[in-house]
């Protein structure tokens, strides 16, 4: 599938507080935790769990919680199709559906029972 200017704009409204919570059911639903989902976060975004606890208490739209976030540096490692989307795909121009889909893979990985080593990728 290809990412449109309109799919990119579109994505980058939704509040990311009412996303989160998806992520929280998905992943207890297969045996992992909140902590564990606020780990991958913290790894790909910067945000530890105070800061991410306030940024879903202002409800800020996923494009503010990219913007501001710094992706780490190896999340260029996240590869692999989420969504109908294969990541590596994804245009420069469209970074910030980019960076929700790194999001999605490492959500995609943690809730299958992937290894914690695995999912937050170390360059080889």
């Amino acid at each position: 599938m290809k990412v449109t200017a309109e799919k990119n704009e579109q994505i980058g409204k939704y509040v990311f507080a009412t996303i989160y919570p998806h992520y929280v059911t998905r992943l207890e639903k297969n045996g992992r935790t909140e902590a564990e989902l606020q780990q991958v976060i913290e790894w790909l975004t910067g945000y530890d769990k105070k800061k991410l606890n306030a940024l879903l208490k202002e409800k800020v739209s996923i494009k503010t919680f990219f913007d501001n976030a710094k992706i780490h540096p190896n999340a260029v490692l996240i590869k692999g199709v989420i969504c109908g989307y294969r990541i590596e795909d994804i245009a420069d121009e469209f970074e910030l559906y980019r960076r929700c889909r790194y999001l999605d893979k490492l959500v995609d990985e943690l809730a299958k029972g992937r290894k914690m080593e695995k999912i937050l990728r170390v360059a080889k």
